[in-house]
């Protein structure tokens, strides 16, 4: 019922040509929907067996159900309760009972008569600061230079290594506001506790839990699957565990279905319009493209252990944050235009580079380029789990071919409205 309100919402707003600044409420009921049909698959998880269930389910199913007041403040927890950070039932208990906290070390650092560690003050305030900067970029820079700005005429008299250098920096300053907003909520959450994840070798209280963006991998991220996992955090957990995950037969890898299955689902969560697709849509393409990369190229550039990475590494690696960024820019900018006339009279004047470099890049892995990229692994003797063939006695080159992450959607993954 929840999940039929949320869409009546954006509906309406459609139909009224209601802007944000006019009409919002379905950022809260967006969170809401995320914890709400978490819940559903925790109770769930709590009623199958126990051989059934994975790691995360595990840990996360629900046995024994909340009281009315429990629930509710769970559902509406203040400083998540606009724009998130969402967290699930159990997170919700162990914040309230303190039990996060509970071990020695803890213990002995704890202030008296509660157990929460000293040092969140201290972080928080320090996320306030951020989030304030990040807030000021965007409002001095922010309304004259981002994507709108590719639709006006001059946009379209510049060079073309210009306007996709121009357009770099509109996607650093559109992103300054989610930057603002979910780093001021991550502060306000560690201040109530959540995010404690233990302390530095210093002794230094740590509080990385309630993160939902790191910008640092976002504008530079070593691949592709880096900076989805950097954006909007946890909403992608959301995505993995109640959207991916389920939708995968049990027995089976997730694969491009699933992928397609996330992204359509995130489009549909975020609303109706039609930038949303088409940004969902290519990051699908995006995804697959950024894995056979990774699988397929990668491996042959990885160092054996205990000798230094290669020339050619690093300029794979280099190569992966400039494309990274670049395509982000590129998927993501539908999204914030809205329409699909806009997206494509800006993605003409960008010289549809992206889709030139993701199509070329699936068009080659399909067109054989992972046969061959396979037949060099072989005879390098690099074997399908990752490890070196018996025959030649050669260690390990690192990560395992045939790897299989979650890799969400995104910025690509989770850009979400103004104000949400």
């Amino acid at each position: 019922m929840h999940d039929a309100h949320l869409v009546d919402s954006h509906v309406i707003r459609a139909l009224y040509k209601l802007s944000y600044e006019t009409m919002e409420v379905t950022g809260p009921q967006m969170v809401l929907t995320m914890k709400l049909t978490t819940f559903a698959w925790n109770v769930w998880d709590g009623r199958r067996p126990t051989d059934d269930l994975d790691k995360w389910q595990l840990a996360k199913r629900i046995t024994e159900y909340p009281s009315w007041l429990e629930f509710l403040g769970y559902a509406f927890y203040f400083p998540g309760i606009l724009v998130g950070p969402y967290l699930d039932l159990s997170e919700y208990r162990n914040l309230i009972t303190e039990d996060i906290f509970s071990n020695s070390t803890v213990g002995s650092k704890a202030t008296p008569g509660r157990k929460l560690p000293p040092g969140r003050k201290r972080v928080a305030y320090t996320k306030m600061l951020m989030g304030l900067l990040y807030l000021g970029l965007f409002v001095v820079f922010g309304a004259k230079y981002n994507f709108a700005a590719a639709l006006e005429p001059w946009f379209a008299k510049e060079n073309i290594l210009v306007r996709i250098g121009l357009f770099q920096i509109y996607g650093f300053l559109e992103r300054a506001k989610y930057y603002a907003i979910w780093t001021l909520t991550e502060g306000a959450s560690i201040v109530t506790g959540l995010g404690f994840t233990g302390f530095d070798p210093s002794g230094q209280s740590l509080w990385e839990g309630a993160a939902n963006v790191k910008v640092l991998e976002i504008e530079f991220p070593s691949n592709f699957k880096v900076l989805l996992d950097s954006w909007n955090m946890k909403t992608n957990v959301w995505l993995r565990e109640c959207i991916y995950k389920r939708v995968t037969q049990k027995g089976k890898k997730p694969g491009f279905r699933s992928s397609m299955i996330t992204f359509l689902t995130s489009a549909f969560w975020h609303g109706i319009a039609s930038g949303y697709y088409l940004t969902f849509l290519m990051g699908g393409f995006i995804t697959s493209a950024a894995r056979l990369a990774r699988s397929n190229i990668r491996p042959l550039l990885l160092p054996a252990p205990g000798e230094q990475s290669s020339g050619a590494k690093e300029l794979y690696d280099i190569g992966g944050t400039l494309l990274s960024t670049t395509i982000l820019n590129y998927a993501a900018s539908p999204f914030m235009l809205l329409t699909a006339k806009d997206s494509f009279l800006v993605w003409s004047r960008l010289g549809y580079y992206g889709h030139i470099i993701i199509g070329g890049a699936l068009i080659f892995f399909y067109g054989g380029g992972t046969k061959y990229f396979k037949r060099l692994q072989k005879a390098r003797g690099i074997t399908a789990d990752g490890k070196a063939a018996a025959a030649n006695g050669s260690a390990s080159r690192g990560t395992p071919v045939s790897e299989k992450t979650f890799t969400l959607p995104p910025a690509l993954d989770q850009v979400i409205p103004p104000s949400e």
